[in-house]
């Protein structure tokens, strides 16, 4: 019996390990990440055979929340159950999660100690790194006229209602307008996945999101808690994001900012912190929970607020592995799908708009900075966090010779 638990043991450390050396390493954004876990789980220790891991990766990219994030809680479920899908996710998000509470302390308490122009700076690339993001994603969902003319639309609303319930409605009248216009392409037999969990079980963690994802408002009103409000954002936030980290910027920026619990300029600083880390976009969360100016810790509530973020993925990847063969061949979702792709990306040329562009481009300086940060990342192939960087020194240097 001993010999079995300090097996455990073991194995949910080997696990940790193997995750936060990805979390200390994966640069790159989601899709880099996914080919890091490729080469670690399918070529290097033969988890997942390629066929099941493409089937893993579709299931986390078909659920909103962060999809690299997903898959790694995935593999740490089908190799230790619940310990190794938390041991997965602890090891892949807390190095950036740790650096960001750090850097939002340093932040808010020592502002004077950052150079106002390496903040400015941080703006700014922000701006290219949004740009990045909608260039590459209309490029893939928006492949046609209709689906251009839809995103359009979707983004016009955004930008001319700017609230987080028209970006849910939107992403809700894009999934029903989906099944309508949008044929399903035709799909292959499904490789079923090494995961073994009961259907009873996987819909006891689907009801539980479902009633958090309810209850959770309803909470936050009756007993009007800064700490319940903070919580039902974040969880929202997690559970309805379809798109992976940069499509959170605009809910989350609807939320904390305009109700003044993050400044704007705290808000876009720590976004371009953001894309300097290794790890998940996600972890943006930790940062904006740690910039609030609240009676509890900061740190406390930066890790509350992480642990919101990301608790959806959790019920929904636990929740829907053993329904996932059936869902996936379902032509309908396919195409609710399809639509919600193509809201995703209206919802994130908006945020280009506002708040990034808007509080960013103060100068013609600024859009030339801006503009060579994307050259660099589109046309080079330079790794973001590396754009980050050197953005940030160069709009720093530049205003100390001008």
């Amino acid at each position: 019996m001993k010999n079995a638990v300090s097996t455990d043991k073991h194995k949910l450390w080997s696990l940790f390990l193997i995750f936060l050396r990805l979390g200390l390493t994966s640069f790159g954004g989601p899709i880099a990440h996914l080919g890091f876990f490729r080469d670690e789980f399918v070529t290097k220790r033969q988890w997942l055979t390629d066929r099941s891991y493409a089937d893993l990766v579709a299931l986390c990219h078909f659920l909103p929340g962060p999809a690299s994030s997903q898959v790694g809680i995935a593999v740490g479920f089908s190799q230790a159950r619940y310990k190794g899908a938390l041991a997965a996710w602890a090891g892949f998000t807390l190095p950036s999660a740790i650096i960001m509470i750090v850097c939002a302390l340093s932040l808010t308490s020592f502002g004077n100690v950052v150079p106002v122009d390496v903040i400015h700076g941080l703006k700014v690339v922000t701006v290219a790194v949004v740009a990045q993001a909608v260039w590459a994603m209309a490029r893939n969902l928006c492949s046609d006229r209709l689906r251009l003319s839809l995103m359009a639309v979707i983004s016009c609303v955004v930008i001319i209602m700017p609230s987080a319930f028209t970006q849910i409605s939107v992403i809700v009248l894009a999934a029903l307008l989906g099944i309508v216009i949008f044929k399903a392409a035709e799909l292959s037999t499904p490789d079923p996945l090494p995961i073994t969990i009961s259907r009873s079980r996987g819909f006891v963690w689907l009801s539980l999101f479902l009633v958090l994802l309810l209850g959770l408002p309803l909470l936050a009103h009756i007993f009007s808690n800064q700490l319940l409000t903070v919580i039902d954002i974040f969880y929202r936030a997690g559970s309805l994001v379809f798109g992976g980290g940069h499509v959170v910027l605009p809910l989350l920026q609807a939320e904390v900012v305009p109700t003044d619990m993050v400044a704007n300029d705290i808000f876009l600083a720590g976004y371009g912190l953001a894309q300097a880390l290794p790890g998940p976009l996600f972890t943006f969360s930790s940062f904006l929970g740690s910039s609030m100016e609240t009676s509890y810790s900061p740190v406390l509530v930066g890790m509350i607020c992480l642990a919101a973020i990301f608790a959806p993925s959790f019920l929904l990847v636990i929740g829907v592995l053993p329904f996932w063969d059936k869902l996936r061949t379902n032509k309908k979702m396919q195409s609710a799908m399809t639509g919600i792709n193509v809201a995703v990306v209206g919802l994130l040329l908006a945020a280009l708009y506002q708040p990034v562009w808007t509080s960013a481009i103060q100068s013609p300086r600024d859009f030339g900075i801006a503009l060579l940060a994307l050259i660099a990342l589109i046309a080079w192939k330079m790794p973001p966090w590396l754009v980050v960087i050197a953005t940030a020194s160069f709009s720093y240097v530049l205003n100390l010779i001008i």
